[in-house]
């Protein structure tokens, strides 16, 4: 194999690991959870009880799916193997035998939870350190999406 070939080779199984995958995708994800929670929350203080406790419980969920994703990048680095999944969601999927379709499950509902943010003007409710964790969610997600999708371009051209 040519040593163009183990570089490319090396880059795509870097686009792979767990630690990547958990700082581009699992933690951004945790991060638009927990903020909606946090701001779902809020908002029932304001007397709203349903809200309350619906916050509570995404806030709960974001927290679990975020010391998964942790613990999945620092088992990594260690070269050891996960005996668990990225996500709450993904870990269900494990009795069903079907984490990857529970992972996407959970993607579907996050992707729903920005639009939420978006379109319910929750996204304003945020505070300015809120706002910089949601902007920085977002750049790494964003920006990771894209990177994987470019150098899978100029591999195949």
């Amino acid at each position: 194999m040519c040593t163009a070939a183990r570089e490319a080779d090396a880059i795509q199984r870097f686009f792979s690991r767990p630690v990547y995958l958990s700082l581009t995708i699992g933690i951004p994800f945790c991060i638009f959870k927990l903020l909606f929670g946090i701001t779902a929350f809020r908002l029932g203080t304001e007397g709203n009880t349903t809200l309350f406790f619906f916050g509570g419980a995404v806030v709960v969920w974001a927290t679990a799916d975020l010391f998964m994703n942790i613990s999945r990048s620092l088992l990594d680095l260690a070269h050891r193997e996960p005996r668990f999944e990225f996500c709450t969601i993904a870990q269900l999927g494990r009795i069903f035998n079907k984490p990857l379709l529970f992972l996407a499950v959970d993607t579907l509902i996050t992707f729903s939870i920005i639009c939420a943010m978006l379109w319910l003007g929750w996204i304003t409710r945020l505070d300015r350190a809120e706002l910089v964790l949601w902007y920085t969610a977002t750049t790494a997600n964003l920006i990771s999406l894209s990177l994987v999708i470019l150098y899978n371009e100029i591999r195949n051209s």
